[in-house]
C-alpha cells in the first residue's frame, strides 16, 4: 500500500467546505482505481491533515492531483495554500 498525507495550516473553513461535500469527496477520492481510505483530521490548531491510502503511488499521485484540482475548482475564494506533502509505502498497517 502507499500513503499520501497532507497537512494544511488555517484551514478550518477548508475543513468545513470538505465536510459539507463529503459524498462529493468520497465519490472523486473513492472512484480512484486502488483506494482504500481517506481520513481528513481537523487539528487542534485550526490546520488540518488528510490521509489517502492506495495499492500504490500511481493511484495516490492521481489522489493528489484530484484534490488539488478540485479544491482550486470549487473553492478558489478560500486562500488555501498549497500542503505540505509526505508520500510513501505504507509499511505497518494495524
Amino acid at each position: 500500500m502507499y500513503a499520501t498525507v497532507r497537512r494544511y495550516s488555517r484551514a478550518g473553513e477548508l475543513v468545513d467546505a470538505l465536510v459539507e461535500n463529503e459524498s462529493t469527496i468520497r465519490d472523486l477520492i473513492g472512484g480512484i482505481n486502488g483506494f482504500h481510505a481517506y481520513y481528513l483530521v481537523r487539528t487542534d490548531d485550526g490546520g488540518a491533515v488528510t490521509v489517502s491510502v492506495f495499492d500504490d503511488r500511481a493511484g495516490a499521485d492521481t489522489s493528489n492531483g484530484v484534490a488539488a484540482g478540485w479544491i482550486a475548482e470549487n473553492l478558489p475564494d478560500l486562500g488555501v495554500g498549497a500542503p505540505e506533502v509526505s508520500m510513501g509505502d505504507v509499511v505497518i498497517a494495524i
